[in-house]
């Protein structure tokens, strides 16, 4: 059975560099001069009523229609800018070099712009990895490096760039966890991974516009947050958490220091105790260094 060969249907840029414009300013000039004297004389003769003034006129209607011609052939190309240039759906090159120029007149010139872009992606609300609905959004900065894929193989390139930036994003966010809160241990989050965030955002948008001939120079989150019907149970969850945290550092804390002030009572035999006093000036103790509020000390007057 025979099968299908899958032809390559990806364009590839040619860069050429087509007759400088002011080479045929010369070729311009001599013909509209010339055009002018046959309009002139042609008209001269008609006056006097020779068949020879007919001719002329002919051929300075010719020779302005030549110059229009000559004329749509010259386009400029600014810095940082180009000019794709296809004759009768053939695509011939693309002229990326500054400058005045000229090409055959059926050639079309469609301008593109090589300068960085900026999209700035709209809030986006996804799923995180962990089913949370988060707002996300980024900002890329990206640029045209195959002016022929993105003239030919895609649609609209900046449309192009615009959807895929968005789907990126929102493929990246299901990946990855807001934070650890849920998933204690996790190597990379959203909130606290923004380089690698960032990285591998840039590494997914370079795959999918590889196509339209864009590189991306940077992309990164600009936004970041849960949505807002659960934003309130997330900030209690993290002060819980931060409490929990600073609760324990104190009673580690604290109980290093109750260590100390015993290795140190014994050290220096300045009272013997035994384990009933030992055990009520170790919770003295870490009352006190745990306490919200400050010691206040009772001293027994013997009243």
């Amino acid at each position: 059975m025979n099968q299908m060969e899958t032809k390559d249907t990806t364009s590839t840029e040619i860069t050429i560099e087509p007759a400088s414009g002011w080479s045929k300013m010369g070729l311009l000039a001599g013909v509209s001069i010339a055009t002018i004297f046959m309009f002139a004389g042609g008209a001269g003769f008609l006056d006097k009523g020779h068949w020879f003034g007919g001719v002329l006129v002919v051929l300075g209607i010719i020779g302005a229609a030549c110059s229009i011609l000559i004329a749509s052939g010259f386009f400029l190309v600014n810095p940082n800018m180009a000019r794709v240039l296809v004759l009768f759906g053939t695509y011939r090159g693309t002229v990326r070099k500054a400058g005045f120029w000229w090409t055959n007149p059926f050639t079309s010139k469609r301008r593109l712009s090589l300068r960085a872009h900026n999209l700035d992606g709209g809030k986006l609300k996804v799923n995180d990895m962990l089913g949370n609905p988060v707002e996300i959004s980024a900002v890329v900065v990206w640029r045209v490096s195959e002016t022929a894929r993105a003239s030919f193989d895609v649609e609209n390139y900046e449309q192009y760039v615009a959807l895929q930036s968005e789907a990126a994003v929102r493929h990246l966010a299901t990946q990855y966890p807001y934070d650890d809160l849920d998933k204690e241990g996790a190597e990379i989050t959203l909130r606290g991974s923004t380089s690698e965030i960032a990285e591998k955002l840039g590494e997914a948008l370079a795959r999918r516009l590889k196509s339209a001939g864009i590189e991306i120079i940077e992309a990164r989150l600009n936004h970041l947050a849960y949505a807002p019907e659960i934003a309130s149970a997330m900030l209690q969850r993290q002060q819980a958490k931060a409490i929990i945290a600073a609760r324990r550092q104190i009673v580690e804390g604290a109980v290093g220091m109750v260590e100390m002030a015993l290795a140190e009572l014994k050290k220096g035999q300045i009272v013997e105790l035994d384990a009933e006093r030992k055990a009520t000036l170790v919770g003295n103790l870490l009352v006190v260094l745990c306490g919200q509020e400050n010691a206040k000390p009772m001293l027994n007057t013997g009243v």
